[in-house]
This record gives C-alpha cells, sequence and structure tokens, in this order.
C-alpha cells in the first residue's frame, strides 16, 4: 500500500442507512474506521458520500413533501449539516481534521471553477485533511439527476489525479445477470472494457432512498477509466474492504484503465487548440526538454494572445519554433505582469499567487 495515495471513495444511501429510513451510525462509523486507518497509514482518502436528504428527511420526522426538487432541496439543506456533524464527530475519534466541500457537475465542466476545486482539493490534501464532498443540492438549477454522486465520484477522482476509485454499494459487484431474479448470475470480477454489453448489464435505479443504480456506477467507472483511474465496485458490508483492495486482493468488479491519468491529460493537451503563445528562452527550453521541470515565470520572454487561466497554449522556443502544449496556470494578464520574473515576486506584482510555476510539468507535453 503506496503511501500519499490518493483514493477516492464514494458511498451512498444505502451504505449510510443499511437499507432503513434511518442513517445507520455503526455503519457510517464502520466506513470512518477504514478511512482513518488508511489515513493514518499514509494513503490520502477523498470520501465522495451521499445520504444528506436522508438525514434531513430523518430530521424532520420523515414529512410528506412530494417529489418535488424544493423539497428536495430543503431536505438536503437541513440533512447536509447533521450528515457532516456526524462524520466530523467520528473522524474527531481518530484525530482526522475532515473538511466539507460542495459541488456540482458544473463547478467541475467550468474551466475556472474546476480550477479552483482541484486546488482547494489538493490543498485540503496536502495539509492531510480529508476532503468530505458532496452534491451541491440546495443550489442546483436542474432536476437532481438519478446517480450524480456517482458520476460525481469519477469528476473528483479525475480532477485530483486519483490513483483509484472505489464506490461502495449494497451490490457485491457487477453480475452476469439480476442476482435477485437469476440463480445462475455470476459476478464479473474484471471489466477490462466498458462497452454496450457492460452496460446493459446493470440494468436499471437502485434502492428506494438511493438516487442511483449499477447504471449509474458503471457510468461512473467509465469516466473514471477514460481518465486513466482504475475503478472499483464493491460491497460496503465486506469487512475491511478499502485495505483489501489496495492490496489488490480480488474483491468486487475492477474495471481496467486504458490509460494512465498523465497520459490522458497529455493526449488532450495535443488535440485541444492553443488560445494563446508563450515563448520562452533558450535556458527553458534545455530545462523542459529533460522532461522533468514545470516552466517558470523567469523563463518566459513573451506572451501572445488572450487565454484565461486553464486553457491550453502553446509553448515556443527562442525560433519561434512550437515546443509543446501547456495548461497556462495564469490568466494572459497576468503572464504579462510576472514575465521573466523570479517566481518569489509574483505574490508582490499580482496581489496573488496561483503557485511558482506557470505550467505544471504535468500539465505540459513536449513534442519533440
Amino acid at each position: 500500500m503506496a503511501q500519499h495515495q490518493k483514493l477516492v471513495v464514494k458511498v451512498g444511501t444505502s451504505t449510510l442507512t443499511g437499507g432503513t429510513p434511518y442513517l445507520n451510525r455503526q455503519r457510517m462509523l464502520e466506513v470512518t474506521q477504514q478511512l482513518a486507518r488508511l489515513h493514518q497509514r499514509g494513503v490520502n482518502p477523498i470520501l465522495v458520500t451521499s445520504g444528506a436528504k436522508a438525514a434531513g428527511a430523518e430530521r424532520l420526522k420523515f414529512p410528506d413533501l412530494g417529489r418535488s426538487l424544493p423539497s428536495k432541496q430543503m431536505l438536503s439543506a437541513v440533512g447536509q449539516s447533521r450528515l457532516m456533524h456526524h462524520y466530523s464527530e467520528m473522524f474527531d475519534i481518530f484525530d482526522i481534521v475532515v473538511a466539507q466541500v460542495l459541488l456540482t457537475r458544473e463547478d467541475l465542466s467550468h474551466r475556472t471553477r474546476y480550477l479552483n476545486a482541484r486546488d482547494t482539493l489538493t490543498m485540503l490534501i496536502e495539509q492531510r485533511i480529508i476532503p468530505i464532498v458532496n452534491e451541491n443540492d440546495t443550489v442546483a438549477t436542474n432536476e437532481i439527476r438519478v446517480g450524480d454522486n456517482d458520476n460525481l465520484s469519477a469528476m473528483v477522482a479525475a480532477t485530483v489525479d486519483a490513483d483509484m476509485l472505489v464506490i461502495l454499494t449494497d451490490q457485491p459487484g457487477l453480475y452476469t445477470a439480476d442476482p435477485r431474479t437469476s440463480p445462475d448470475a455470476q459476478l464479473i470480477h474484471e471489466v477490462q472494457r466498458i462497452d454496450e454489453t457492460i452496460a446493459a448489464l446493470a440494468g436499471g435505479t437502485g434502492t428506494r432512498l438511493g438516487t442511483g443504480g449499477m447504471a449509474t456506477k458503471i457510468e461512473a467507472a467509465q469516466i473514471a477509466t477514460r481518465s486513466g483511474i482504475p475503478t472499483v465496485i464493491a460491497s460496503s458490508t465486506e469487512p475491511d474492504v478499502l485495505a483489501r483492495i489496495l492490496k489488490g486482493e480480488r474483491i468486487g468488479t475492477r474495471f481496467v484503465p486504458a490509460t494512465t491519468p498523465l497520459e490522458s491529460r497529455k493526449r488532450w493537451l495535443l488535440t485541444d487548440k492553443p488560445k494563446g503563445e508563450i515563448h520562452i528562452d533558450a535556458g527553458a527550453v534545455r530545462v523542459l526538454m529533460n522532461g522533468k521541470a514545470s516552466l517558470l515565470p523567469v523563463g518566459m520572454t513573451r506572451v501572445v494572445g488572450r487565454f484565461a487561466r486553464g486553457e491550453t497554449v502553446a509553448i515556443r522556443t527562442p525560433d519561434g519554433e512550437e515546443l509543446g502544449h501547456g495548461m497556462s496556470n495564469y490568466h494572459h494578464n497576468d503572464l504579462r505582469q510576472i514575465c521573466g520574473v523570479k517566481s518569489g515576486r509574483i505574490n508582490d506584482i499580482l496581489g496573488y499567487t496561483y503557485g511558482d510555476y506557470v505550467i505544471h510539468r504535468n500539465n505540459m507535453v513536449i513534442m519533440s
């Protein structure tokens, strides 16, 4: 079990309630204990949790409000603080600090919001704080979609370049048929590629309390594996399931990624049309050519075009040749102000900083 491994774990309402209408504190504590033990061994877990609406319904003694969007949002607003209170108290037992992070799909689709979410999650991880992520249901402008936290967990995993995504559910994994109706159904231990046949095996939605079923978990696995992240769907009732999965034990259904996260990002950078150009000096060219360094502002000589933070730019040599592509960590106006200066002066010049580098080596592809 490698230290500093980033593990995203998604738990659904059925896991947290044990199939009852109430949050099951014992189930929650079992999940907390597993995450705490991994944290103590150097793993960096991120928990994506459902359960806010269930917690709200429990607190209000299960009012009959119908299924309208405002009623769901109201239950989430009531329940989210209670859910976090329970998690915070349980992690306090292990002297672990947790942080609430509420996200929507839009937060991870809009470029600037995505970068801000990524930076916040990264900083929490670096400070050994466990992020607890949930969908921000109370401000959702669209209908709260089925299985959003399944897909949200995959998007979070891609955002932080997780080493693995584990989706805990009330089923042991993906079967060759519905095990509730087919006695001959067999658990599928490994899926090399998610195609129409695999998607068809997922069936319909899940429990009355939960919003997702196996189909949304397959969608999440597809998002994660396309980003280079191995994904496991497993039963939450399996003893010490998380540590055993990280050790490579054959539990649940494992979905094999087609690439690595770094290769996936660099393939995207190659195909994304640059919105501008950053020209660099000969010294920066030599440093970048070794493939192990980030681009610092001191190596820049000129900025061409208009682009936002997080957009793709072309990196050009003193002769004007295209050396590669990269994701800019700063807005074009910012880069013009810090062009050629040492990183230590960024905050003095701009009044803030997004870090020492203009383009991080993980967000850069060199073409030669």
